[in-house]
């Protein structure tokens, strides 16, 4: 029996690939025990309960930008937040700890490297987070879910998903998920998300442009995201939801994609051979831009700054491409040669590696 501290949280960027490899070792040993390090107000207070995995939660210690009365406080925060970690690990008889990034992370880092144990990191991004990075100075085995990112040890392991996803068969599910939302038989769906709290840019664009969109003989399953205000339409083909519970008959619908460049969806639809416009956030550190440089590179992607993403960039551009079931079809392969499929195992290859040399007495 191996117990297992996993560290992640804040968003379904860390929780979903920490649940995905979390599940897929309980698959492996039942009587493994798993510990989840999370916040309360992350996503994981919710998702972990509903997976049937223990939360123990801390206090979230981000990372202060300027010099100023939280700055000052930081490094006894932290102090606390390791050593209530380094107990935990003690008390649980913790054999390794494995790492999502997130501001759990770091501290859990440090605790289980006091503690001398085997330590595992997995980045979901092509630009690391602090905690990452910290991670990568205390061990060998980093995974990551992109080709090319810069992090020390790293080495290419794609992105945990649920196994519903991994297994998922598109075109074998198409006809119950054209029936759940509503489509008529053998319609060609355009999918357009952008992300669990929607893209305001993406939504305003696409919902002005929709008759002509409508217009090339496509539907069109449009996730608005839960900040939207975007009513529902009576438009035939045009089905607008601000959350769907059903991702793997989203996915099966569709044959090409409207998306944000975030790491999940990215892996996601790459994995399932779904070609895409994507529209990164035009905020942050550029991470997004970099998520999709690859699979826009292998041709199985297109990429709009989000300022041009416009009703007449979607006539000009979108449209045409809708039209060329022989360019779709050959982006939706490019899309596919550059997924992994099987994240969630290589991922868990490099965590059984890791205790293994442990055991051995190798660091």
């Amino acid at each position: 029996m191996t117990r297992y501290l996993l560290a992640g949280g804040g968003t379904a960027g860390h929780v979903n690939p920490l649940l995905a490899v979390a599940d897929g070792l309980r698959g492996i040993d039942p009587e493994s025990e798993f510990t989840i390090l999370g916040t309360a107000d992350g996503l994981e207070s919710r998702l972990v309960p509903e997976r049937g995995f223990e939360l123990t939660t801390i206090e979230k210690i981000p990372l202060p930008r300027r010099l100023d009365r939280k700055m000052l406080q930081f490094p006894r925060r932290f102090r606390n937040a390791v050593k209530d970690i380094r107990g935990l690990i003690v008390d649980r008889k913790v054999d390794v700890v494995i790492g999502f990034g997130g501001f759990v992370s770091a501290p859990a880092y440090l605790a289980a490297w006091r503690e001398k144990r085997p330590i595992v990191v997995h980045e979901a991004n092509t630009i690391p987070g602090f905690a990452n990075r910290l991670g990568s100075l205390l061990t060998r085995h980093v995974g990551v879910a992109f080709a090319g990112t810069r992090l020390r040890h790293a080495r290419f392991v794609g992105m945990p998903m649920s196994s519903a996803l991994e297994e998922l068969n598109p075109s074998q599910l198409r006809p119950e998920a054209l029936r759940h939302f509503g489509f008529d038989e053998g319609s060609r769906v355009l999918l357009v998300t952008g992300g669990s709290l929607g893209a305001h840019s993406i939504n305003d664009s696409v919902s002005t442009a929709i008759a002509s969109i409508l217009g090339t003989g496509w539907s069109v399953l449009h996730i608005t995201g839960s900040r939207s205000d975007l009513p529902a339409s009576s438009l035939r083909g045009y089905h607008v939801i601000r959350y769907c519970d059903r991702m793997d008959l989203a996915l099966s619908a569709a044959q090409l994609a409207v998306a944000r460049g975030g790491s999940a969806t990215v892996s996601e639809l790459t994995a399932l051979g779904i070609p895409a416009v994507y529209v990164p956030l035009p905020i942050g550190n550029g991470e997004q831009k970099r998520n999709v440089r690859a699979v826009a590179r292998a041709g199985g992607a297109v990429v709009v700054e989000n300022s041009q993403f416009t009703p007449e960039w979607i006539e000009r551009e979108l449209i045409p491409l809708m039209m060329d079931p022989g360019a779709i079809a050959e982006m939706a392969a490019k899309a596919a040669a550059a997924g992994v499929r099987d994240g969630t195992e290589r991922t868990i290859a490099l965590v059984l590696d890791a205790v293994q040399r442990s055991q051995g007495g190798e660091p």
